[in-house]
């Protein structure tokens, strides 16, 4: 009986650990958050590029209210629920006199595709060139909110930026997974990994972190283990009390972001 028991508790085991390494993607990437269809701003720029392995991935490039030169061009990646629309119009209420362009997640309507980490990261660096070779000569900060933060890492690290802005930021996500569910062998199931600490290890490039004191989502030691392997940190900002997703509404948060961005141009 007590065999029978045993070896029903291990097949139970073997299967969540089957759920967990095939269903972490839809749990990552929800490409519900579709977005592109809707009305934007006049003289907002609607952008299709190819990806490396030819995938159709759609963006929009939203011109400033009141240009100003002085302003580097902001390259927005959003967190897994938010769409390039969104991303956009939230960073140009930011920095109204900056160019801002955003990419749907390859995966997330209307760009093509299915979502995946290393295929993101690599969509990265595809949308960076075409901006680059778009605005020659115009400085550029990457900005990325939650997973989004570690793909503006990526690029941080692999392209020539001016600079990168980290909300909600982790170390590593497969930490971050491992953490959530210590009783799963998470490390040797995940399928996704985004190493920000990695990334950045290497680069000088000035880097801001903005983190919620009560992000239950991102636990501080994993934004703590970020903040040691980066070696030119700037701006550092804990907002006390917002969490994970109410950060984005706090004044606080809008005020900090206006700092970082002077702080990253201003080691240009």
């Amino acid at each position: 009986m007590a065999l029978k028991l045993l070896l029903g508790l291990a097949a139970a085991y073997v299967l969540i650990c089957a759920i967990a390494f095939l269903a972490q993607g839809r749990l990552l990437f929800p490409v519900g958050a579709a977005g592109g269809q809707g009305p934007l701003p006049p003289g907002t720029e609607r952008i299709r590029i190819a990806a490396a392995d030819g995938t159709p991935l759609v963006g929009l490039h939203l011109r400033p209210v009141e240009p100003d030169r002085s302003l580097p061009l902001i390259l927005g990646f959003g967190g897994n629920a938010w769409n390039a629309d969104m991303m956009a119009e939230y960073l140009r209420d930011l920095y109204p006199g900056a160019e801002i362009v955003a990419f749907h997640y390859r995966g997330y309507a209307p760009s093509g595709g299915a979502p995946g980490a290393r295929a993101l990261l690599g969509d990265s660096l595809a949308v960076h060139d075409w901006v680059a070779s778009r605005f020659p000569g115009r400085p550029i900060v990457a900005v990325g909110f939650s997973i989004g933060s570690g793909i503006a890492a990526h690029v941080a690290a692999h392209r020539p930026v001016a600079g990168a802005i980290l909300v909600t930021p982790f170390d590593s996500l497969a930490s971050v997974a491992a953490g959530q569910a210590p009783w799963l062998p998470v490390r040797l199931l995940w399928r996704h990994p985004i190493d920000s600490a990695r990334d950045l290890r290497a680069t000088r490039i000035p880097i801001a972190i903005l983190a919620g004191g009560g992000d239950s989502l991102i636990p501080a030691k994993r934004t703590d283990a970020l903040r040691r392997a980066v070696p030119n940190l700037v701006l550092d900002r804990t907002l006390p009390g917002l969490g994970h997703n109410d950060i984005y509404r706090a004044s606080a948060f809008q005020q900090a972001m206006r700092e970082a961005l002077r702080k990253v141009s201003a080691r240009r």
